[in-house]
């Protein structure tokens, strides 16, 4: 049996594990939720610190997150893989947050928005491109992190956020031309 062949086993092992830990957190296992968190949790994180640029409001927001999980797995119909419904879930979170923040419209829709000072946000030890990414304006780094790191298409992006498609992709440009400018220095 060769690496590929014991990799793509595992890859199944996994992937059954999880819809048996689904199904007994739909039926109200506290313990599979757990693993759940447990596999999931990191990744979730990552998504919230990204898109909010604050260690304290990511912690919240996660945490809400896994909340709302458990209050909606039992809608997880298996139509999609698992991540994907739990990021949709999350991002719509995470765009709920931002909503309510004071200024939500000022900030989301300011044209001149700067980008964050950097002794402004408390940074983990992240990888440098991370590190740019918090930096970013935050309705260009919303943008970029659900285009480039999630992978939503701009149209998505677009009903999201509540802007044109067209300034979606202004913003991914944006976004991609500073970080181009800040790595380059």
């Amino acid at each position: 049996m060769d690496n590929s062949t014991i990799i793509d086993a595992q890859k199944v092992f996994l992937a059954e594990q999880e819809q048996q830990w689904i199904k007994a957190a739909q039926q109200g296992d506290q313990q599979a939720f757990h693993y759940l968190y447990q596999q999931h949790h990191r990744r979730v994180y990552a998504l919230c610190w990204r898109m909010l640029a604050d260690k304290s409001s990511a912690e919240d927001v996660c945490q809400e997150v896994f909340v709302q999980l458990w209050q909606k797995i039992a809608n997880f119909r298996g139509e999609s893989k698992f991540t994907t419904w739990l990021h949709s879930v999350a991002t719509n979170i995470i765009l709920a947050h931002l909503r309510k923040q004071k200024n939500w419209l000022q900030r989301v829709f300011s044209i001149e928005d700067q980008p964050q000072q950097e002794d402004s946000v408390e940074m983990p030890e992240l990888p440098e491109l991370d590190k740019q990414i918090m930096k970013l304006p935050e309705r260009a780094r919303l943008v970029f992190v659900l285009f480039a790191v999630e992978g939503y298409r701009h149209e998505e992006i677009a009903q999201m956020l509540n802007m044109a498609v067209g300034s979606s992709k202004a913003q991914y440009h944006r976004a991609r031309t500073l970080l181009k400018e800040w790595v380059e220095e």
